[in-house]
C-alpha cells in the first residue's frame, strides 16, 4: 500500500546484511559485447532456417529469390563468426578456454562460444552446480508417500539447446560419449534419457577442464 523508493532500500539493505548474497562479478565490456554477437548469430541462423524452408517449398520461379536472401544471410554469420574469433583471440584466457574445449571430439566453434558467453561460471562451480545451472540434473517429483520420476527442468535453455546437438555428435564421433550412450542403451534407458545423461557427462567433463586452467571468467576490462 505504501511502496516508496524509501522502504524498497530499507528491505533491500536488510535483506542483503541478512542473507548477506554472494557478490556478482561484474560484467566485461568484451563479455557484453560478445552474449550480443552470439545472441545475433542466433537470430540470423534462424531466419536462415526459416528461408531454407521456404526455398523448398514454394517451387522453382521463387528460388533466385531465396538463393539471394541466403547468401545475404550466409555473409552476415561469416561476418559474426569473424568478430567472435577477433574478441577470443583479444582475451587470452578465452582463447586458452576455447582451444582446450574444441579438443573434445564433439565440440565446435558454437558450442565453445556458447559456453564463454552463457556459461561463464563453468570452472568455478561443482558437476552438480554445474548441471542443474545447464538445465541437466535430474529433481525429484515427491510428495508425501507418492513418488514420481525424476525430471529435468529449469537451467540455460539457450545452453542446453547447443549442448544437445553437441552431444548428438558426440555420441557417434566421440569414444567415450559413444561407450557411455550405448552402454546406457544397453542396460535399457530410454534413448532420450540415455542422451539426456550423456549431455550431463558432457559438461561435467567440460568443468573439469576448465577447473584446470582458472575458469571462462575473463578479467573485467
Amino acid at each position: 500500500m505504501a511502496k516508496t523508493d524509501k522502504i524498497d532500500a530499507c528491505v533491500i539493505a536488510e535483506y542483503a546484511a541478512i542473507i548477506q548474497p554472494a557478490l556478482t562479478p561484474k560484467v566485461s565490456r568484451y563479455l557484453r559485447e560478445f552474449k550480443d554477437l552470439l545472441s545475433r548469430r542466433r537470430q540470423v541462423m534462424e531466419m536462415r532456417t526459416q528461408e531454407l524452408n521456404r526455398f523448398q517449398i514454394m517451387g522453382k520461379a521463387f528460388e533466385a529469390f531465396c538463393r539471394r536472401i541466403l547468401r545475404c544471410l550466409d555473409a552476415e554469420v561469416q561476418r559474426i563468426e569473424k568478430r567472435l574469433n577477433q574478441l577470443v583471440e583479444q582475451q587470452v584466457e578465452w582463447s586458452e578456454q576455447k582451444n582446450i574445449l574444441i579438443s573434445a571430439p564433439g565440440v565446435g566453434d558454437t558450442l565453445a562460444y556458447t559456453l564463454l558467453a552463457d556459461l561463464p561460471e563453468l570452472g568455478s562451480l561443482s558437476n552438480k552446480q554445474v548441471a542443474a545451472l545447464v538445465g541437466v540434473a535430474p529433481f525429484n517429483r515427491d510428495s508425501g508417500k507418492s513418488h514420481g520420476k525424476r525430471r529435468i527442468k529449469g537451467g540455460r535453455a539457450g545452453v542446453r539447446t547447443i549442448l544437445y546437438m553437441a552431444t548428438l555428435s558426440a555420441t557417434q564421433c566421440n569414444p567415450i560419449i559413444r561407450a557411455f550412450y550405448r552402454q546406457l542403451v544397453e542396460q535399457g534407458k530410454h534413448k532420450k534419457v540415455a542422451l539426456t545423461a550423456c549431455m550431463r557427462k558432457f559438461i561435467t567433463t567440460r568443468v573439469q577442464l576448465a577447473s584446470a586452467t582458472g575458469g571462462l571468467m575473463p578479467k573485467n576490462t
